[in-house]
């Protein structure tokens, strides 16, 4: 059996994740990490998951809603962990420094397995651990990471095992991750029981991380949304959508209203919106690409249109990140 496979067999051992945490990452995704090992632990009756959360400088790391997580050390304080998860959040380019990143390499031999939560992944493709693999990250960042790192097989999936790497897309599907592997480890059984003790429904890691979570709408809207993300960059015509799901205009005007209280074009336009604002807090695209990729004609008019939605113009959001 090869090394790597080892964490998913049936077994009774211990198994120890160090838990690099990087500022900036959301409570969610270090509670879906943790929290599962310590229900499967108060299910099975022993400490079958231990954990040791880690920091880049070893301090308290600040988290998205403003909590400090406390901190067991650095890297180097990883001790016999298993398999090294580093979650990431926002602002990955900034805390991933280039000192963090010469650590994770020269630590990396240490570890049966090596995964990313959300933006973690960001932070292992800049260190050269996800070359070669198959991976996935957070939706908003698929086009990114697939275009700076072609050497990387960048998925939609949930959560992506490729050998000895895992990742996974954010919060829900690093849980969907944990279940997995208790499942894995000790049984269905269990899995089913630490996921009922959250009141959730474990989803494969197959899955794509957009379509679940439009899973509870009428199928026709959903199709709708799903057409609508995926065109940020050239937006169809809310006329030509509806011809390509079968439904005349006024139909899809119903569905909108009826359910999102909007009509098909205010929705999409939200959507490029939304997206426009992300790129420009969270990269360093210039506007006139922001725009395009939006699906904007030009700068000004991406301008326009976002200081009518948010009171403020892209390059004022932009000085003020």
């Amino acid at each position: 059996m090869a090394k790597h496979a080892t964490l998913f067999a049936p077994s009774t051992e211990p198994l120890t994740l160090a838990v690099l945490v990087l500022p900036q990452a959301s409570i969610l995704e270090v509670a879906s990490t943790l929290d599962p090992m310590r229900s499967a632990n108060r299910h099975l009756g022993s400490q079958a998951y231990r954990w040791r959360i880690l920091t880049p400088n070893g301090a308290p790391i600040p988290l998205t809603c403003g909590i400090e997580l406390p901190s067991s050390g650095t890297l180097e304080h990883a001790g016999e962990a298993d398999a090294l998860v580093v979650i990431a959040g926002f602002k990955q380019a900034e805390v991933a420094t280039r000192p963090l990143i010469a650590s994770l390499r020269r630590a990396a031999h240490r570890f049966t397995m090596i995964g990313g939560i959300d933006a973690g992944p960001w932070v292992l493709a800049r260190a050269g651990l996800l070359n070669g693999y198959r991976a996935t990250v957070h939706w908003e960042d698929f086009e990114d990471l697939a275009a700076a790192h072609p050497e990387i097989d960048v998925a939609p999936d949930r959560f992506v095992i490729d050998r000895n790497r895992f990742t996974a897309g954010g919060a829900a599907p690093a849980a969907d991750f944990m279940l997995h592997l208790i499942g894995s480890r000790h049984g269905p059984a269990v899995a089913r029981q630490v996921a009922a003790s959250f009141i959730t429904t474990p989803q494969s890691g197959s899955e794509p991380q957009m379509q679940s979570s439009h899973q509870k709408l009428d199928p026709r809207l959903a199709n709708a949304i799903s057409r609508m993300e995926t065109r940020l960059d050239m937006p169809e015509h809310i006329a030509d959508l509806a011809r390509n799901l079968g439904l005349s205009t006024r139909r899809l005007e119903t569905l909108f209203r009826t359910t999102l209280n909007q009509s098909p074009a205010a929705y999409a336009l939200g959507l490029r919106l939304a997206a426009a604002r992300r790129m420009i807090t969270d990269t360093h695209h210039p506007l006139a690409e922001v725009a395009l990729r939006t699906g904007f004609s030009s700068q000004s008019t991406l301008s326009r249109a976002f200081q009518r939605a948010f009171g403020r113009t892209p390059s004022s959001l932009r000085k003020s990140s």
